[in-house]
């Protein structure tokens, strides 16, 4: 996932969501839990990861790695006390003052139900934690969704990254400024 941009921001269109996601009701929640990843995580981690994507995975040692750096924060989203329903990946850079939230995923029983703006809110909460004054992240193109929950938490597309991903696939720049 991660990559060097060689464009800058701005140099885009700005881009609009279709009507479909601008007129869409909030999401039917569920009551969420979001703590911090721990290594009894890690085979649902690596089990989700393997599922949502298939290309650009995180491995078992990439995430087994960010469960113990300073630089980089795994959060899980769980019901019912062990339920595993998705996982959030947040980037802290020493010196600078932006997260990243580096990968966001869902279990497809969880889709629609909160838990992807749940683990944003939290991922937003560990950045101001870190003192950093904003988010910003990369999402494909043809992800219409998880674009238009960026949105509606107040997230700015902010540039475009062309054969970003290693299918082809280009991405969408998106950052939220903390007050």
């Amino acid at each position: 996932m991660p990559r060097v941009s060689l464009s800058s921001p701005g140099s885009s269109p700005p881009y609009t969501a279709p009507e479909s996601i601008r007129m869409r009701p909030p999401p039917v929640t569920v009551p969420v839990r979001v703590r911090r990843a721990e290594v009894s995580d890690l085979d649902d981690l690596v089990a989700l990861e393997e599922s949502s994507f298939a290309h650009d995975r995180l491995s078992r040692a990439q995430y087994r790695r960010h469960l113990d750096s300073e630089s980089a924060q795994v959060l899980v989203a769980s019901a019912n006390h062990r339920r595993f329903l998705g996982t959030a990946v947040v980037f802290f850079r020493r010196g600078s003052k932006v997260a990243r939230l580096y990968s966001l995923a869902t279990k497809p029983e969880a889709r629609g139900k909160g838990v992807g703006s749940a683990l944003i809110e939290a991922a937003e909460i560990a950045a101001r934690a870190h003192r950093c004054r904003s988010l910003r992240l990369e999402v494909r193109t043809d992800n219409v969704a998880a674009i238009g929950i960026y949105e509606r938490l107040g997230y700015t597309r902010i540039g475009t990254y062309p054969k970003y991903y290693q299918d082809g696939a280009d991405a969408l720049r998106f950052e939220k400024l903390f007050a």
